[in-house]
């Protein structure tokens, strides 16, 4: 079954005169106009058209917009460079403040080992996902569904709920707190930590809001820290520990230094939880705004299949990420434009997901796509999510519960009226309050 996804608002449609709209669109606009950061769809589209290889010179990065450009990208990470783009992108214009705050007052400044390039993020990775092997996603469902069940419970007799902070963050905040061994009453502060980690990458704090945020990340550094010397001295069945004790082999690179190891428990911590929320408040938005989707998803509930397609559609139609950085180490044409040695490009994922020539009709929602999972939600190559198993796990189960035990789920506001986070790298709402009704 296809159903077209949000027509009426659709900012890619064509009409008279879009050429020269277009051409103005990509001359003029900046993902950090509010405006364009809201609705951004239109600007890719006149990208992938015009200038796919788009510079954007407020943001001072390349937008790379087609989907053929980002795999390009993907296939090979020592060209372009994951370790230079992410750390170039963290805290600019404030990095060196900001890691002193860090050296100061959270412990020390901790670079995101999994954010590298190879052979050291080979090496990194590799110990990365014993973490994930040590707990088979797929024996997490039953526990997922209670978590799911039981905060649909607790909201079943309100008939309302703010999506992202009643239901998609409380959801992924419990499941990794519980994966890393963590206690669930620190879901509050997961929360802060999460929007101070994701801005240090968004481009767009001032100064003020880099101390506050610098802040927070002392507070989660200096309570991952404790916990993790906790766990050297007594072992646990939880994800803290298998990074803490990980070992691939004997020697020299055979564990984790301290310092990666709190990097990675970090990036579990915050990575496990912001992007699948925000995928689930995807999922919400569009029970309540596409009812022919929210039927189908019904209809779809009992059938495991269907039900994982549905998850891919989902992803590929709204990706939680926007786009994430990478940079040149050398001269290298893409997408017609020769970029120089220390280009900062931002792979724009929801652009690639969005192209027609690689989804035809692609705000169509269609379980039924005969490439459904080419899109790019989780990136690709060696920095493929390490956490997607997981992640499709949590959103299945949230959806399927959804639709059984939820019916007429409508927003409380008007669509134009949700705002968004101030970031480039997630497309995460800030708020989104909904009715519904119970099912009989």
């Amino acid at each position: 079954m296809t159903i077209v996804r949000d027509a009426a608002n659709d900012d890619t449609q064509a009409r008279p005169g879009m050429e020269g709209e277009d051409a103005r669109l990509v001359a003029e606009a900046t993902l950090l106009d509010p405006v364009v950061h809201k609705q951004p769809r239109r600007f890719y589209a006149a990208m992938r058209k015009l200038d796919p290889v788009h510079y954007d010179a407020a943001l001072d990065m390349y937008l790379v917009s087609r989907w053929e450009d980002i795999q390009t990208v993907q296939r090979d990470p020592l060209t372009f460079s994951v370790n230079k783009g992410y750390h170039t992108q963290q805290a600019k214009g404030f990095a060196e403040e900001f890691q002193q705050i860090l050296r100061e007052k959270g412990g020390g400044y901790f670079p995101d080992a999994i954010m590298s390039d190879p052979p050291y993020h080979t090496r990194v990775r590799k110990l990365m996902e014993s973490a994930f092997t040590a707990h088979r996603v797929k024996d997490l469902e039953p526990r997922i569904e209670a978590v799911v069940d039981g905060l649909l419970a607790e909201l079943a007799d309100k008939g309302t709920m703010d999506a992202v902070t009643d239901f998609a963050q409380p959801l992924t905040i419990r499941i990794i707190c519980e994966q890393l061994g963590l206690d669930w009453s620190i879901k509050d502060r997961i929360a802060r930590w999460s929007t101070a980690v994701t801005a240090q990458i968004g481009r767009m704090q001032d100064r003020e809001e880099m101390l506050g945020h610098a802040a927070q990340i002392c507070d989660l550094q200096q309570y991952l820290i404790a916990k993790m010397r906790e766990r050297e001295a007594d072992p646990r069945e939880d994800m803290i520990s298998d990074i803490v004790h990980a070992r691939d082999g004997e020697g020299e690179g055979s564990v984790l230094t301290f310092e990666e190891a709190v990097s990675l428990i970090r990036a579990l911590l915050i990575a496990g939880n912001e992007t699948t929320a925000t995928a689930l408040s995807n999922l919400v938005l569009i029970l309540a705004t596409e009812p022919d989707v929210a039927q189908m998803l019904r209809a779809s509930a009992d059938d495991d299949r269907l039900m994982n397609r549905f998850v891919e559609e989902l992803l590929r139609i709204e990706p939680p990420v926007r786009g994430l950085s990478r940079m040149t180490t050398k001269e290298v044409e893409l997408g017609g434009r020769v970029l120089p040695e220390g280009a900062h490009l931002l792979l724009l994922y929801a652009s690639a997901n969005d192209e027609p020539e690689i989804f035809p009709e692609p705000r169509r929602f269609d379980m039924e796509r005969k490439n459904i999972m080419k899109h790019v939600s989780f990136g690709g190559g060696v920095h493929k999510c390490v956490g997607l198993a997981l992640a499709r796990m949590e959103i299945k189960v949230a959806a399927r519960l959804l639709v059984r035990k939820f019916a007429d789920v409508r927003l409380a506001i008007a669509e134009e009226d949700i705002a968004y986070l101030p970031t480039v790298a997630t497309r995460s709402m800030e708020s989104l309050p909904v009715t519904f009704t119970l099912r009989d």
